[in-house]
């Protein structure tokens, strides 16, 4: 999708009285009147306010560096990686375990979703209002921007807890707007208010396979089962995710796992949602996402952070095809013919954020998977297996593993399926932003970053329990709220 910036609602910052940091604010916008909205009073205007909402991920602040160092540097996957003196402002503190209520990607990273909500709400608010564009378009258009703040949500709690919930465009002069934007609500009421997005989207969004071919991008009926099932997984819901797991049709695995990582692969029959990074020279997709994690030094492409872990390395089965899909080896040669030779400066590097076509650009055409159809059969049996019905969860482990060139798995007690599940998940879904969260949701986390060795770590790392399950809210953000809202445990 080209990168669009339309004129939008003023959004005001927190205390509507022009404060430094405008933590729900989006770029400078213009008031949009009654003239505008005739402009925009059509199917192609309508359809701009909602792929606005994508191109928000297209941000370096959503789904780039700070990103990255949350989701994935964070976790026994991968190491902070580049050059030692070479920190990429906190990535090394991130990779530790040791950040604070300070931290720059935790910064971003929440005020990045926050504008990306406020964009839902903007379409959420004009579309009913544009009644000479086609009803059938709009509604869609609805679903998908419920659906994207519902993504968005999910994003906020996982990382952060209880948040505030921006429902509507708020009115300056409004005292209940003021507590609103400042007030943070409890994960629960956080998690019905994403589930409540979802099934509206289901109710709005049509099949994948109803979208032409040029749409193939934006959120489907199957997208919105899918992300309500994963957010029924972090609540432990586990009938409910076998219910929406069932309800995710149309999709198949492909043969070829390290086919979903190249272009060719994008958008493919597994294909749930994923971040389109295909667009317009030169504007060709997320802003250095390949880049910051490209092989560094002489001979390689890129600022070479978010490498693959010792960890993670040894988390594959002898004969696994997804460990040569998924790590860049140093002195291998890659799928379209480019050599990686010694000289760079870190032994591996993430395969899945490789673009071939523009491997020097800032903007580049990968695309990033966030929903699977195999991520929806390894929910399922998760589900399964919790709820006893162990029998019926082996077969869905098994196809992911014969997938992958591996044998069916030996276990079959409750137990030990459970731990098959959760280490299939990791290596299935490497660097695919789970991890992290997998550990803290299932409990492992403790255990696993103590194991994850490292010459920078030697004796592993301190995941603290009772602080590390959440990052920190954004000192500034605390600051503003006026103690309406309380930090998370364990940062200042």
């Amino acid at each position: 999708m080209k990168k669009i910036y339309i004129a939008a609602f003023v959004f005001s910052t927190f205390f509507f009285a022009g404060c430094a940091d405008d933590y729900l604010d989006v770029d400078q916008t213009e008031s949009i009147s009654t003239k505008d909205t005739e402009l925009f009073n059509n199917d192609a205007g309508a359809t701009t306010f909602v792929t606005a909402i994508y191109n928000k991920f297209l941000n370096w602040d959503m789904t780039s560096f700070g990103w990255i160092g949350l989701s994935s540097i964070t976790s026994d996957d991968a190491d902070k990686g580049s050059s030692p003196g070479d920190t990429g402002t906190d990535k090394d503190v991130l990779d530790a375990l040791t950040y604070d209520a300070s931290n720059p990607s935790a910064e971003s990273t929440f005020t990045a979703n926050y504008a990306g909500i406020n964009r839902c709400n903007q379409a959420l608010n004009i579309i009913p209002q544009l009644d000479k564009a086609d009803p059938v378009l709009r509604t869609r258009l609805i679903g998908e921007a419920k659906f994207l703040r519902a993504f968005m949500y999910f994003t906020l709690v996982k990382c952060y807890g209880g948040v505030p919930i921006i429902d509507h465009l708020p009115n300056p002069s409004s005292e209940a707007d003021r507590i609103m934007l400042s007030t943070r609500k409890s994960s629960a009421e956080v998690y019905a208010y994403i589930e409540n997005d979802l099934n509206d989207a289901i109710a709005a969004l049509p099949l994948k396979s109803q979208y032409s071919s040029s749409e193939k991008a934006r959120a489907s009926k199957g997208a919105a089962y899918a992300l309500l099932a994963k957010v029924n997984l972090y609540q432990k819901n586990w009938q409910k995710v076998i219910d929406n797991c069932n309800l995710v049709t149309g999709y198949s695995i492909v043969p070829d796992y390290a086919s979903m990582f190249q272009l060719a692969g994008e958008n493919g029959p597994e294909s749930i949602f994923e971040i389109n990074g295909v667009g317009a020279v030169p504007i060709k997709g997320i802003e250095g996402y390949s880049n910051t994690q490209g092989a560094r030094g002489a001979g390689g492409w890129g600022w070479g952070f978010n490498t693959p872990s010792e960890s993670l390395v040894n988390a594959y089965e002898a004969g696994d095809k997804r460990k040569n899909a998924t790590i860049i080896f140093a002195g291998t040669t890659l799928y379209d013919g480019r050599f990686v030779p010694l000289t760079v400066e870190n032994p591996r590097y993430n395969y899945k954020a490789y673009s071939s076509t523009f491997t020097d650009a800032w903007e580049t055409d990968t695309n990033i998977k966030y929903l699977r159809y195999a991520e929806v059969l390894l929910m399922k049996a998760e589900a399964l297996n919790e709820l006893g019905q162990t029998y019926e969860a082996i077969p869905l482990l098994n196809q992911i593993r014969n997938r992958a060139g591996l044998a069916n798995t030996v276990f079959s007690s409750q137990s030990d399926i459970r731990m098959a599940i959760w280490r299939e998940r990791r290596v299935e879904m490497a660097f695919e932003h789970d991890r992290f969260f997998d550990l803290v949701r299932t409990g492992q986390a403790k255990a696993a970053f103590a194991a994850d060795i490292s010459p920078s770590f030697p004796n592993g790392k301190t995941f603290t329990e009772g602080k590390n399950e959440l990052f920190p809210i954004p000192a500034t953000f605390i600051r503003q709220a006026g103690g309406l809202s309380q930090q998370n445990p364990g940062y200042n």
